[in-house]
């Protein structure tokens, strides 16, 4: 097991930037008024491709670099504005409209931004053999028809309900250039993107430690507020508190368990925003190989686990549990969990009818950051409750990604991971990752649910919200019923900044929109 405390020092390890952090002294007030901005990255980032990008965080690069069609509003309420479009009109069920702006120019002499770039965009990620693990987005997607330069249509082969809400604002519908994507080998690209045309462009890449961007001069849109945004990686959220106080920091994403602590003391000419997540955070196990592979075995897990302990015990009780992968107020979340609490005898039971009547070791794999480490630690001392002897792993961002991508087996190792996903403003987004199309991409648990499959893709269709709320809560029944899910929080996402701006973020706080920033 690993040391259920952290220190300062061992925080700071943990981010490329420990040595700056603790050179850098305390903030001083007069540094804010300069005209950069250092975004807190809580991921590494590794591909600026929509088509195979890892989370968040690259997303909020794809804004700056690349635009859509539409994009999010910032604040508290969900909905969406154009941009780089002049205007978008969904004329039936299967047919949108779409004119672009003029004047939109790629870089490196690649000419202006058309409608050829947006069909290429779009149909590059929806191709089956492409292996976009995020051709669930688009995948109603029958073509798009260029009607001039700058206007077209998407033209789906049946309705899709989620088209505005979480494909065409979100990373899916940025648009990349076709001219230079075209000639890369493989035509994809990982951090240094062929052509860019958004407010910014690239200044310095420092892999694993910082992405710079510098303003775009022949950018014809609105000027954004900062000259240059560095999005500077800290992998652990305790981590990210330090370096907001030491300065290395502007915008901070950070834990749970800082909400008591800041609210009782802030940091001078800085401000708290607190979004109720629509995240999700679980224990799972993969079921197709190994110890897990015992239905039996993944059920004794769920009757072990006490959630209630983990939220309390890793996150202060800042966190609710949640009653599966949908927040509430959303379509399709469910009332309760089908086990409500712990039964340590039952779990006893069910592991001695798997054949461990003394239990087993195992390990549970977790992002190296305290937050997820300490999750993993509570629950590891719940299971000794049953004899399972739980090891804590950490692994590096990308990492258990890697793992679980690897074709020639590697995938075997994760028995058994404490993850969390963020999430789109529609059900389909967290159901769509647990399809068997997402086994060696983001199903980790490699759950093959025929039913479950049938259910996602009727719903993406389906108009009637009851049939379709009543559609989501039931796969979500079919999770918990597999044994190999143990829904744990979504929790509530802090974000500290410096009060000489409004930032834009997104309502649930998980984006970060720095070309919507605004002075105060």
């Amino acid at each position: 097991m690993l040391k259920s405390r952290i220190n300062r020092r061992e925080f700071l390890a943990t981010t490329a930037l420990g040595g700056a952090i603790a050179a850098a002294g305390p903030y001083r007030p007069a540094e804010a008024q300069t005209k950069s901005l250092k975004v807190r990255s809580y991921i590494a980032p590794e591909r600026l491709d929509p088509i195979h990008y890892l989370g968040a965080p690259e997303a909020d690069i794809f804004d700056c670099l690349y635009p859509g069609l539409i994009s999010y509003k910032p604040g508290k309420e969900w909905g969406w504005q154009l941009d780089a479009a002049t205007s978008i009109e969904q004329v039936d069920p299967t047919h949108v409209k779409f004119e672009l702006k003029k004047g939109l120019g790629w870089s490196g002499g690649n000419g202006e931004v058309t409608a050829e770039d947006v069909k290429f965009s779009y149909e590059r990620i929806a191709k089956p053999e492409n292996k976009s693990p995020y051709r669930g987005d688009w995948e109603a997607l029958d073509r798009v028809d260029v009607t001039s330069s700058h206007t077209g249509v998407i033209v789906l082969k049946e309705p899709f309900i989620p088209l505005f809400s979480t494909t065409l604002p979100r990373a899916a519908g940025n648009i990349v250039c076709k001219k230079a994507v075209e000639k890369l080998d493989g035509q994809r690209f990982t951090l240094e993107p062929p052509a860019t045309f958004g407010a910014y462009k690239i200044k310095k890449i420092e892999p694993r430690v910082r992405f710079t961007l510098e303003r775009n001069p022949g950018w014809p849109g609105e000027r954004a507020m900062f000259d240059e945004v560095d999005f500077v990686v800290v992998t652990d959220a305790n981590a990210a508190e330090t370096a907001f106080a030491t300065g290395e920091l502007d915008v901070a994403l950070l834990p749970m368990t800082a909400v008591p602590r800041l609210r009782k003391a802030m940091p001078p000419k800085s401000k708290l925003v607190v979004s109720p997540s629509l995240a999700y955070w679980w224990l799972g196990m993969q079921m197709e190989d190994g110890i897990f592979k015992d239905k039996r075995v993944r059920q004794a897990v769920q009757y072990a686990v006490d959630a209630q302990s983990v939220l309390d015990g890793a996150f202060f009780g800042v966190a609710e549990r949640s009653t599966g992968i949908i927040a509430p107020g959303m379509i399709g979340h469910r009332p309760a969990n089908k086990i409500a609490k712990p039964d340590l005898d039952r779990a006893r039971k069910l592991l001695a009818e798997a054949g461990h009547p003394r239990g087993f070791k195992t390990e549970i794999g977790v992002r190296n950051s305290a937050e997820f480490i300490n999750v993993g630690q509570v629950i590891a001392a719940g299971l000794a409750q049953v004899g399972i002897q739980a090891e804590v792993a950490p692994f590096d961002s990308g990492v258990q990604k890697a793992m679980a991508s690897d074709k020639a087996g590697g995938w075997k190792k994760m028995q058994m991971h404490v993850v969390r996903f963020s999430m789109a403003p529609d059900p389909s987004w967290a159901t769509v990752w647990f399809t068997k199309e997402q086994i060696g991409e983001w199903n980790w648990e490699r759950f093959p649910d025929a039913e479950y499959n049938d259910l996602h893709k009727a719903a993406l269709r389906e108009y009637d919200a009851k049939k379709r709320h009543d559609m989501y809560v039931r796969m979500q029944d079919i999770m918990e019923d597999s044994g190999a899910y143990v829904f744990l929080t979504h929790g509530v996402n802090p974000v500290l900044h410096r009060d000489h701006f409004i930032p834009a973020l997104a309502p649930d706080g998980n984006r970060v929109y720095v070309t919507k920033f605004k002075s105060t």
